[in-house]
């Protein structure tokens, strides 16, 4: 087990040691209100983690604390690092962007797109042209989510039982044929729609390397940037460490989210959003990504790789929100933000929600954690609670603004 530890003082690099102050204040107040359990957040400077501070329980009901060395469930977070993973394929030449999906998965060889109707009476057309693998990493695909219920698509999904992405006691390989089987939305490159696609690039990785997902990520990333704790299970050992889930109850507050302990191997390794993780791995991960694919001396992807990875594919440069798949992503949070291989990318700080960088970029999960690097600062933040939101809330706008602040030079 490695423990993240602050390296160095906030003046040392440049940071306003009163604004990080006024960003744990914040928090902290969330917590003393009983809207989050507790919460951890790191800001580094050129590597240098210069502020760490955990604060809160990772269980209420236990009176166990949050600290450095906490658990996270990252959920969608996972999507980045299946993200490189499959970039380590194609640097290898086992895998391309523009490789159809059907070519490695054969039940995806023939899409065919929503046309009409509903339920029973949907109807579909062939799509365009086929459904190639950048089209997964950038959610460009037509593939959808469930919960959703903005399209008759989102109602087929449910109906095939994929209400959590994953059909109930299959694996990665049974539910992505599930998948196939469904139409799409829409035109593959048509429209960004955040979806299943990365759960689709887990299981191409799989094949690619005839390794299963859990395995390949721990022999390919895990290991070589000593992220000792990520993976897709919990064993005896770390389940101490684990932070307690929760929810929001209809009368306020929070409340624990039964039934997810992660004990043992998952049947459905999910490249979508199945890591847990702490926040040393995280911090090494970022900096993989922030030192443009190499760490200590560890080369993983080559520098033009990042920098594929790490910038706007939306054509014609536009952002989530122009190109988002209505009404699901037409919310002002998407603006200004294009998106990348995995990773959402800053294309226009003048017009995002909360302050940002030009070419910031990172991702969050649906449990209130999330990363990023703003490569013109020299930035890297992360946080993490474990909160699943009934709607969306002002976490991650709050500390963007905040973790803005702290920049003094």
């Amino acid at each position: 087990m490695a423990v993240l530890r602050q390296e160095a003082g906030p003046e040392e690099v440049g940071l306003d040691a009163g604004a990080l102050e006024r960003l744990d204040r914040h928090f902290a107040r969330r917590v003393d209100e009983g809207r989050l359990p507790g919460f951890l957040v790191a800001v580094a400077r050129g590597g240098r983690v210069a502020h760490l501070t955990a604060y809160g329980a990772r269980d209420i009901a236990a009176g166990l604390p949050v600290e450095s060395d906490t658990l996270w469930r990252i959920y969608s977070m996972t999507k980045p690092v299946t993200s490189v993973g499959a970039l380590i394929l194609m640097e290898e030449g086992r895998l391309s962007l523009d490789d159809p999906v059907g070519r490695h998965l054969p039940a995806f060889a023939e899409p065919r797109v929503y046309e009409s109707g509903s339920g029973d009476r949907v109807r579909t057309r062939p799509a365009s042209g086929p459904l190639l693998v950048r089209h997964l990493m950038t959610h460009t695909a037509g593939l959808t989510f469930a919960f959703y219920q903005a399209h008759p698509v989102d109602a087929l999904y449910r109906a095939a039982g994929l209400e959590s992405s994953v059909l109930p006691g299959s694996d990665l390989a049974g539910t992505t044929e599930v998948y196939a089987s469904l139409p799409l939305q829409f035109d593959p490159g048509t429209q960004w729609n955040y979806s299943v696609a990365s759960n689709v690039l887990g299981r191409i990785i799989e094949v690619v390397s005839g390794q299963p997902l859990d395995a390949y990520l721990t022999e390919r990333i895990f290991r070589p940037l000593g992220m000792t704790d990520a993976g897709f299970e919990v064993s005896d050992e770390q389940a101490v460490r684990l932070a307690e889930l929760y929810g929001e109850p209809d009368d306020g507050g929070i409340q624990p989210i039964p039934g997810l302990p992660l004990r043992g191997r998952p049947r459905f390794l999910s490249g979508s959003g199945g890591m847990v993780a702490s926040a040393h791995d995280m911090h090494r991960f970022m900096e993989l990504l922030r030192r443009r694919g190499e760490l200590d001396g560890t080369r993983l992807l080559a520098p033009e790789t990042v920098d594929l990875m790490t910038r706007n594919h939306l054509p014609g440069g536009a952002d989530l929100r122009a190109f988002g798949s209505r009404p699901a992503h037409d919310e002002p949070g998407n603006e200004g933000v294009g998106f990348g291989l995995g990773v959402s990318v800053v294309i226009d700080p003048s017009r995002t929600q909360a302050p940002s960088g030009l070419g910031t970029y990172g991702w969050s999960g649906v449990a209130t954690t999330t990363f990023w690097v703003d490569p013109g600062r020299d930035l890297t933040v992360q946080f993490y609670t474990q909160v699943r939101p009934r709607s969306s809330h002002t976490v991650f706008r709050d500390l963007k603004r905040l973790a803005h602040e702290t920049v003094a030079r």
